[in-house]
């Protein structure tokens, strides 16, 4: 055999065994395409060279990989040299490496008439629905863009001119970086009814507004459950008229924005100028920490009768206004119940209720309590009775106050209940971001990732104009150009090799990546079943990473001093079967936590006092020296 052919020959027999040792190895990891030159199999071969144990590869991390196949692997690569080449195929390049991009959508004129029962629809300008249909039926809306990323919507008309009955039961839920608008629902409409369920539900970082509910009715009845209700994290909400002008019927607002964590929100009229109206308002900015604004309920109403029942409970923080109640009404009734009478004893806001009952022609007015150190303008004494003003005493545990701000059962535990037996509560651990993959180290390393640079970001990805998206990457490089806090070292890692190698550089060579294996027992009572601490449970040193909004895949790392990290069987406490397989940590010191932090609310004590303990969440990861 010729000497050239013989070697050629030698060659690919080599190349041809390396391509079936690595793909039994990438078999045993889960990737079925076994194609070496991937972004996941380029992972396998990092971590085969850079981590020196033979533990099992951690699957969760490589499933992160970004999806994309070798042949698109080479095409982005190249395309992403030259920016503007890579801006035109963003959709493309969004779709294939399973990143969070905002749709490009064009405006839809559809029209929808007749008996419709829509079961779900999605990510489009809707126009119009159920508009100026006679005679008795029932429209029922379900779902409206179910957890969508950058849901970007608008829907202008529905149930309009009707006198027919309206049900929406889903409108925006579990929507990420939002951008939604609702402009009418049953405007115009003599009798009938509307129940409008959910608006919103566990947004994230999401831009919402509702124009109009039910103005000019006549006789309907209404009722709206939820507005941005329970866990809507950063949202930026308005509400601009429900219910105005209407003429009797009955009208109730259960919950507005509950439990939402920073929100900028404002509610402008509700029940404005009616006539013989019953309308009821519920809740509002509940159990928050909210920037809120509510001017006008009941204003100008003629023998109407409003009840508004709690407004700020149990909340936190916030720089609220409540302007214009029940002012220049003629008769009728209207009850208060309660203003932020449980509001957080440490840092309870700044709050100002200006014009309660004022230029009003005999209105029966009461208003029960109005708590916290607010200030309230306007109150006019010979057209209303006002019972209490800040009439709860703080708590106090030790002559001390104490934060009574809301903390989810179980999100901080102590050590101690780390053992086998111990029935405790679990939080939700279920990841609320979105899903998406990380870039490929080389694509990755190539596009700007700089405040500096964020223009060319916002180009990249459509930014220029989307207040949103252009406000996610700003936060996110933000956090990851933050200074470091005292003892910590951190790092963004945009890629997976990236989180490798901070680990390394951290913990060296030897190392393990962990994570709770599931999300069973969330929001539940749980059983501990057995518990191994890591390093034999000695005090030890990790890499905690989490994930932070981001187009692509980005994770906050930095490195935890001076904790135990615990693997724990987590069993179902009835049948005391084991349902999931926790992974728990537990600082030490916490000497330099502020003392308002949320630990120190659902526990007690300050800094430096107690260690506390809480469970990595689905998809956050803890790395460790390996035992």
């Amino acid at each position: 055999m010729h000497t050239k052919t013989f070697l050629s020959s030698c060659i690919l027999l080599v190349l041809l065994f390396s391509l079936s040792s690595f793909n039994v190895v990438v078999a045993r990891n889960g990737d079925k395409s076994g194609n070496p030159f991937t972004p996941k199999g380029y992972l396998i071969r990092y971590w085969n060279k850079h981590v020196s144990n033979d533990l099992p590869k951690p699957w969760f991390l490589l499933n992160k990989a970004s999806p994309l196949n070798a042949a698109q692997y080479a095409t982005y690569s190249k395309l992403v040299a030259d920016q503007n080449a890579l801006t035109t195929q963003l959709q493309s390049f969004c779709s294939s490496a399973n990143l969070m991009c905002a749709p490009d959508l064009s405006p839809s004129l559809e029209k929808h008439t007749g008996d419709i029962h829509f079961a779900s629809y999605g990510n489009k300008n809707f126009t119009n629905y159920g508009t100026k249909e006679a005679g008795i039926g029932v429209n029922s809306f379900k779902n409206y863009t179910e957890e969508e990323n950058f849901p970007m919507n608008s829907f202008r008309r529905y149930g309009r001119d009707s006198p027919r009955d309206n049900q929406f039961d889903n409108y925006g839920p579990d929507g990420n970086t939002a951008v939604q608008s609702f402009n009418s629902y049953s405007t115009n409409t003599p009798g009938g009814s509307g129940k409008f369920n959910n608006y919103g539900p566990n947004s994230n970082d999401a831009n919402m507004g509702f124009n109009s509910y039910a103005d000019n009715g006549a006789g309907s009845v209404q009722k709206f459950t939820n507005y941005a209700p329970i866990r809507s994290n950063i949202p930026n909400i308005h509400f601009t008229s429900y219910s105005d002008h209407g003429t009797g019927g009955e009208q109730e607002f259960k919950s507005y924005s509950d439990d939402a964590n920073e929100a900028n929100q404002s509610f402008i009229n509700y029940g404005k100028d009616g006539n013989g109206a019953n309308s009821k308002f519920n809740s509002y900015g509940n159990k928050g920490s909210s920037i809120n604004k509510f001017k006008n309920y009941g204003v100008e109403g003629n023998g109407i009768s409003e009840t508004f029942t709690n407004y700020r409970e149990q909340s936190s923080f916030g720089n609220d206004r409540f302007t214009n109640y029940v002012k220049d009404a003629n008769g009728g009734e209207a009850n208060f119940t309660n203003y932020g009478q449980s509001t957080d004893e440490l840092d309870p806001g700044t709050d100002e209720f200006t014009t309660y009952g004022k230029g009003g022609n005999d209105p029966h007015i009461n208003f029960k309590s109005y708590g916290g150190d607010k200030l309230f303008k306007g109150y006019v004494k010979d057209t209303a009775t006002f019972s209490n003003y800040r009439n709860k005493t703080p708590s106090l545990i030790g002559g001390k106050k104490v934060n009574n701000r809301w903390v989810e059962p179980g999100k901080f535990f102590r050590e101690k209940m780390l053992k086998s037996g111990t029935i405790m509560p679990m939080p939700d651990i279920k990841d609320k971001m979105p899903k998406r993959s990380f870039l490929p180290r080389v694509i990755a390393a190539k596009l700007p990732f700089s405040t500096s640079k964020i223009g060319e970001l916002k180009k990249i990805f459509h930014a220029a104009n989307d207040f949103q998206v252009a406000k996610m990457i700003g936060d996110a490089l933000s956090e990851c150009e933050r200074a470091p806090s005292a003892g910590e070292t951190k790092r963004c890692a945009n890629s997976a090799e990236d989180m490798i190698d901070f680990a390394i550089s951290v913990l060296g060579q030897n190392v393990v990546v962990r994570t709770t294996e599931n999300t069973k027992g969330s929001n539940g009572n749980i059983m501990i079943g057995s518990v191994k601490g890591i390093n034999g449970g000695k005090v030890t040193k990790s890499v905690s990473c989490h994930q932070t909004l981001y187009p692509s895949l980005l994770y906050y790392c930095h490195s935890v001093p001076k904790v135990r990290v615990y693997e724990v069987d987590i069993l179902d406490p009835n049948s005391k079967a084991k349902i999931n397989h926790g992974i728990a940590i537990c600082h030490v010191d916490t000497s330099l936590w502020g003392p308002k932090h949320g630990a120190f609310n659902a526990l007690g004590s300050g800094p430096g006092k107690i260690e506390v303990c809480h469970w990595i969440f689905e998809n956050d990861m803890t790395w460790a020296i390996a035992d």
